[in-house]
């Protein structure tokens, strides 16, 4: 019970904007309060994903801002910060994973899922080899297992065997993907910079890049933001 009033993580996803990175981080920041433990970005460049994990608070690499944004190039970003009563590296998001069909990906994840445990033991008898115990990464796995020939079709099969609380954003080399739970109970928000979308749990995270504010994600919705959107 304890670790669930705690598991409060912020997720945030940027489309299509030249400080993906940046604009990534300055959020994450605004979002601080909803986990300490670690924080992750993950940008989208070309046709590679690049990632920048710490584990720690976001203002702790202030200093080093100038060479995250020169390791992390690229247009489209998505973002997590999370409380974890565990220290493990492995738990940072958002957590990568690798299909033969559709190639590599990150997930974050925001949320409790309540079925996890059958499903993480059908995956282990599958071969499947788990580096943590968070949910976020069994959804990794349901994607990059799945039958499916895209990204979002295998990501929309594993988000059907799942059930609980949940707001994800997800990334591949096309498309950022955001979604909230059918009860609508993690939150989950739309925005817009200029051209560029944008998804969060909150608006502080608008407020720090100087987005607008355009609707929250319902209940039960998938948004999907790529070049042809």
């Amino acid at each position: 019970m304890l670790d669930e009033v705690h598991e409060e993580c912020g997720v945030f996803g940027i489309s299509y904007n030249q400080s993906a990175a940046f604009n990534s981080i300055l959020a994450l920041h605004a979002l601080q309060h909803r986990g300490q433990e670690s924080f992750g970005v993950v940008t989208s460049n070309n046709d590679k994903l690049l990632s920048y994990h710490f584990q720690g608070q976001v203002s702790s690499v202030f200093d080093d801002i100038d060479e995250i944004k020169k390791s992390l190039p690229g247009d489209c970003a998505i973002g997590h910060v999370r409380y974890s009563t565990s220290g493990s590296k492995f738990g940072v998001q958002p957590m990568f994973g690798k299909s033969g069909k559709f190639g590599d990906f990150a997930i974050a994840h925001n949320g409790n899922l309540i079925n996890i445990s059958p499903i993480r033991e059908q995956l282990i008898k599958q071969e499947c080899v788990f580096q943590s115990d968070i949910d976020t990464e069994v959804v990794v796995h349901l994607t990059a297992s799945g039958e499916k020939d895209s990204f979002l079709e295998s990501f929309i099969y594993a988000l059907k065997q799942i059930q609980g609380a949940y707001s994800f954003v997800a990334i591949n080399q096309e498309v950022v993907i955001g979604v909230r739970d059918p009860s609508g109970i993690r939150p989950l928000v739309l925005g817009k910079l200029n051209g560029s979308y944008v998804l969060t749990s909150e608006t502080c995270a608008l407020d720090i890049i100087n987005a607008e504010f355009v609707r929250e994600i319902e209940p039960g919705e998938l948004v999907t933001i790529s070049s042809d959107s």
